[in-house]
């Protein structure tokens, strides 16, 4: 893996040496502190320009156009909210998206199929052991976000969530976020309509190609801010689940990627 990763500086290939302990106990702190943390340069520049380039006529040809209105929830409804709620304000997302089976044994592939790095996520999130996911298609996605396209504010499903950026755009494009904004015990809708309406602050952040960038997803708002020029900005999403085998319905494939 030295080829598609900075080792030296990152030794994932190290687990519990004191290196990778310290590494660990980093990103551990930053998770608490900031609800992310960021390995800026984890996989190598040039890799990571090699698979967006590689990916170019594949987004162009065979991705699944997403595009679509939503609220922060992705739900239809809130059964304690009213319909004219200010947290279930609509919004637009749009993007191309290429699942797993789509992508070839590249260096993403690889990188996710690498028990080192399942291992290393799992230390930094303090779970016992993490899973690569069985769905053939949502395992791994790879996201381009073009001219005016943007991922609008939303909550993710799972407590955490990992992202590999492989382009940058020339403008826009940005991480917004707001960390803790709900909790299991408090939904906090008041709260959410107010950060919605720019009453409670948000920190942004532009992140470089091939930086690794986890962040608990599941209470944090968070969105991909409108993408401008003709740069797209490309991102790789891994999923893994603490049990094995995991599988989406038939309904979520179609939902996400419009087949089954």
């Amino acid at each position: 893996m030295k080829h598609i990763l900075d080792l030296t500086r990152f030794p994932l290939d190290q687990p519990n040496t004191p290196a990778w302990d310290a590494l660990v106990a980093k990103c551990r702190a930053d998770l608490a502190s900031e609800g992310m943390f960021n390995l800026e340069g984890l996989m190598r520049p040039d890799v990571a320009a090699e698979v967006a380039e590689t990916l170019t006529p594949s987004f162009e040809k065979d991705s699944f156009e997403h595009a679509r209105m939503h609220n922060i929830y992705f739900r239809k409804s809130i059964p304690e909210l009213p319909e004219d709620h200010p947290a279930l304000r609509q919004n637009e997302t749009a993007n191309r998206t290429l699942c797993a089976d789509q992508l070839g044994q590249n260096a993403l592939m690889k990188l996710y199929e690498w028990p080192p790095f399942a291992e290393f996520l799992a230390a930094t999130m303090g779970r016992n052991q993490l899973h690569t996911m069985a769905d053939p298609l949502a395992r791994v996605n790879v996201m381009s976000y073009g001219q005016g396209q943007a991922l609008n504010w939303h909550f993710d499903r799972s407590e955490f969530t990992t992202t590999l950026l492989l382009q940058a755009p020339e403008r826009g494009g940005a991480f917004e976020y707001c960390s803790d904004l709900r909790s299991a015990d408090d939904p906090n809708y008041d709260g959410v309509a107010a950060m919605l309406r720019g009453e409670i602050p948000t920190k942004v952040i532009g992140i470089s190609p091939g930086t690794l960038n986890v962040f608990a997803g599941k209470n944090t708002a968070h969105r991909i801010t409108p993408v401008a020029g003709e740069t797209a900005r490309v991102i790789a999403v891994f999923s893994y689940y603490e049990t094995a085998g995991v599988m989406f319905s038939e309904e979520e494939r179609v939902g996400f990627y419009g087949r089954a």
